[in-house]
């Protein structure tokens, strides 16, 4: 149940956001009990999500530091929850911190690593991953949750910037054990880049994908969604799933989202829309 070699990534995916902290942005993807987590997993399962993200370390702009026991906690927790629902989803743990994965990986097995950080932030981390042969998520981030948003000048453009930042790492990371075909990228909306270098990027997504990696995308109720049109979080469904179909046009082969049932009828039209 928690095996993710088994992830099919030659059409869309989605995956949802199961987060373990009292403080996201989302209060409903908020989940602090083992109960309430399952719960969330086999309703995320039914609604066609084919990947569960937990994460016990918020990384809203602004988000306080947590203790590595703290996130432990957490995440120990949701594991063993998804542990004991039998749904065939493939579980990801959100993290940046190499221990957290080792604890991981000892005690539950098989997962995908989401790390906001690429490995910047824990020096360790890429060689824990390389060891167990897991997929890994690499995002684009500068600074920590409480800095970024200080860290969007870009001198060569948004664009540029993040390209030409994977262009290089991935090569670290490969030159480090992380195999080709288990690695992701994530272009990571909403960190350390404006409203507008965020639009700018998913306008240009075409030019990540063509790296030749996965791509990972999560836009879902994000404030680039819902302060132009002056509402909240909460009434973004609308242009979630409309930043959802733009994504796969530009190459995403996984959604991350909040709402799972409406995000997989338009990845599934978006399949058929591509097998016509």
């Amino acid at each position: 149940m928690l095996e993710s070699s088994v992830l099919d990534l030659r059409r869309a995916q989605v995956m949802a956001i199961v987060n373990l902290t009292p403080d996201s942005f989302y209060a409903e993807s908020r989940h602090t009990s083992s109960s309430s987590v399952a719960r969330a997993i086999e309703q995320h399962a039914s609604a066609g999500a084919t990947i569960v993200d937990l994460g016990g370390y918020s990384s809203r702009p602004g988000a306080c530091d947590v203790s590595l026991e703290e996130e432990w906690q957490r995440v120990s927790m949701g594991l063993e929850a998804a542990r004991m629902v039998d749904c065939g989803v493939v579980v990801s743990v959100d993290t940046f911190r190499s221990e957290i994965v080792r604890r991981a990986y000892e005690q539950f097995g098989n997962f995908i690593v989401n790390d906001i950080s690429a490995g910047e932030l824990d020096d360790q981390m890429v060689g824990v991953v390389a060891k167990h042969k897991l997929i890994y998520v690499a995002m684009h981030m500068r600074g920590v949750p409480r800095t970024m948003q200080s860290m969007t000048e870009y001198e060569e453009g948004v664009v540029r910037g993040v390209v030409s930042y994977f262009k290089s790492r991935v090569g670290e990371l490969q030159s480090a054990g992380i195999e080709r075909e288990r690695l992701i990228l994530d272009p990571g909306f909403g960190f350390a880049k404006s409203a507008e270098q965020n639009y700018e990027l998913l306008t240009s997504l075409g030019e990540l994908s063509q790296l030749g990696f996965p791509l990972l995308v999560g836009v879902s109720r994000k404030s680039m969604i819902y302060k132009p049109l002056g509402i909240t979080a909460e009434e973004s469904l609308a242009g979630s799933l409309a930043f959802a179909w733009e994504a796969m046009r530009g190459g995403a082969k996984i959604i991350r989202v909040h709402d799972v049932a409406a995000t997989r009828q338009i990845v599934d039209l978006y399949n058929h829309y591509n097998r016509m």
